[in-house]
């Protein structure tokens, strides 16, 4: 696994062997990032122990936001925290999701020249996260709100006439006649307005991920916004992380 040990500036010195398995585990599912010859795969489940418990592959990483379980064993030197993650003024209670997903947005508009205005990075998740960083990596705070189906679920609790309309198979018109749809739609347009004021607030382009993203492109793209999708850009952050402190490179 990893070997730690002190650096002059107070970070671990990680280093990787060639384990072939990281796991970010959220409030609501996991996520897996799994290497295959040379190439990795992204792989997203219901929480479910015996997943680890029972594969045959060693975990190189793992970090946390949501629960784990009391009997999922996970090392402390494997951890990924936000000390490692090498953003500018990093809070230490910021989600180590938003931090990962923000570092690797943020490396890979650097990469291609796309840095000059920062940019916000949305994750639509279990909450919606923006979270906004500056021309030269430095962390400038961010917004958060109850996800789609969090959303759904509160109405659905929060009131005795309404419930929880399921699984959305199809997006809903505007205004809808029916209950369900309306709840629908009215949760889609909260976090396509609420993702519209930030890049009207800011004129940055947004870098989209999580498992609701495909919901929210095409009203993100009639606003004539940048929007950036990258599906698993937290655990492309999580890998690239490792890979570099692997091949002792300066973050």
């Amino acid at each position: 696994m990893w070997d730690t040990s002190s650096r002059n500036d107070g970070r671990r010195d990680l280093k990787v062997n060639q384990g072939k398995q990281c796991l970010l585990i959220g409030n609501t599912r996991w996520h897996w990032a799994l290497k295959e010859a040379s190439h990795w795969k992204f792989v997203h489940t219901a929480p479910d122990p015996k997943n680890l418990l029972h594969s045959h592959l060693p975990l190189s990483a793992w970090a946390a936001v949501g629960h784990i379980p009391s009997e999922v064993l996970l090392s402390p030197a494997n951890q990924i925290t936000i000390k490692d993650v090498p953003l500018i003024d990093l809070p230490p209670w910021l989600g180590i999701d938003r931090a990962l997903g923000a570092w690797s947005a943020f490396s890979k508009a650097k990469a291609k020249g796309m840095t000059p205005t920062g940019l916000l990075v949305a994750d639509a998740g279990t909450v919606l996260s923006i979270t906004r960083i500056s021309a030269n990596g430095e962390f400038q705070g961010g917004q958060l709100v109850g996800g789609f189906q969090l959303q759904l679920n509160a109405m659905a609790k929060g009131t005795k006439a309404l419930t929880d309309p399921g699984t959305l198979l199809q997006l809903p018109e505007r205004f809808p006649f029916k209950t369900w749809d309306a709840m629908q739609r009215g949760s889609l347009q909260a976090l396509l307005g609420t993702l519209i004021q930030a890049q009207k607030d800011t004129q940055m382009p947004i870098w989209l991920c999580g498992g609701d993203a495909p919901l929210l492109l095409d009203g993100l793209k009639e606003q004539n916004l940048k929007v950036i999708h990258h599906p698993n850009l937290v655990l492309e952050g999580m890998v690239n992380l490792l890979n570099k402190i692997n091949q002792g490179q300066d973050l």
